[in-house]
């Protein structure tokens, strides 16, 4: 597995293959990040077995394949609404050719000869069904696009939910307290990790976080909805500075023994 694997960024075969073949490393691939995020929860249980942060995990997993179908799904067009745009463009040319026709029949008749309010009647009449299919148009536009932000605005707030869910179960996780520079009080969380459990279970709820801001951005991959897209910003920022803190908590640990030789942690 490499890198770019472990990433997602590797081309999508949701796109035909021809967007992998001309910008491979420029989207996302909800496979690759699915099959991380398995690989993460197979991680997390060999390790902590009974932690409830695989709930999370399994939570999470769920969204993300859902999300995946729903992502593929809002890159699609509504075919019916798009009907109905295409129904009001043919309506609209129909209308104008035929009041068209009828003001050069009645013009070219030596008997009925039209006068300039005829005439001003029919460009008034044609003006209207113009802005009437203008109208349809701009509406039915307007459906699709409020029909695809709220079910998107709607599942990446369940995925920012999760984020805090997510932070929750790393927030009682302080690395200060290995030191056990006071006693325990009566409230004091229980814990029971050592040095190397609390680093890799930080770590791995920083890869949530992660992967969390991942799901977040397929939304945002492909839509031009500067609302969604806004959203999108929103998750990532939030679950970047999540990370961060949980990262100042791991190089406490990292740090904390001075005298000893860091050795690579293994997952």
């Amino acid at each position: 597995m490499t890198r770019a694997e472990h990433a997602g960024i590797l081309p999508s075969a949701d796109h035909g293959g021809r967007l992998g073949e001309d910008l491979p490393f420029r989207s996302l691939d909800s496979a690759h990040i699915l099959d991380t995020l398995e690989r993460l929860a197979a991680r997390v249980d060999e390790r902590f077995p009974d932690a409830s942060l695989n709930n999370v995990i399994s939570e999470l997993t769920a969204l993300g394949q859902r999300d995946r179908r729903r992502t593929q799904r809002l890159a699609r067009p509504y075919f019916f609404l798009r009907f109905g745009i295409i129904l009001a463009v043919v309506s609209a040319l129909a209308a104008l050719a035929y009041m068209g026709y009828r003001l050069l029949d009645t013009y070219s008749m030596a008997e009925n000869r039209a006068d300039i309010y005829t005439i001003f009647e029919g460009v008034e009449a044609g003006l209207n069904i113009v802005i009437l299919a203008a109208v349809a148009i701009f509406t039915l536009t307007r459906i699709e696009e409020r029909l695809k932000r709220s079910l998107a605005l709607d599942d990446l707030h369940e995925l920012r939910s999760i984020a805090h869910v997510i932070d929750m179960h790393q927030l009682t996780k302080d690395p200060t307290a290995l030191l056990r520079l006071g006693p325990r009080t009566a409230s004091s969380p229980h814990r029971e990790m050592n040095e190397f459990e609390l680093s890799r279970y930080l770590d791995y709820c920083a890869e949530l976080l992660s992967l969390a801001g991942k799901i977040a951005a397929l939304y945002a991959q492909n839509s031009r909805d500067p609302v969604v897209i806004a959203s999108v910003n929103d998750i990532e920022t939030l679950t970047s500075n999540m990370a961060s803190k949980i990262w100042q908590k791991i190089m406490i640990i990292r740090t904390g023994r001075p005298n000893e030789v860091m050795m690579p942690i293994e997952d």
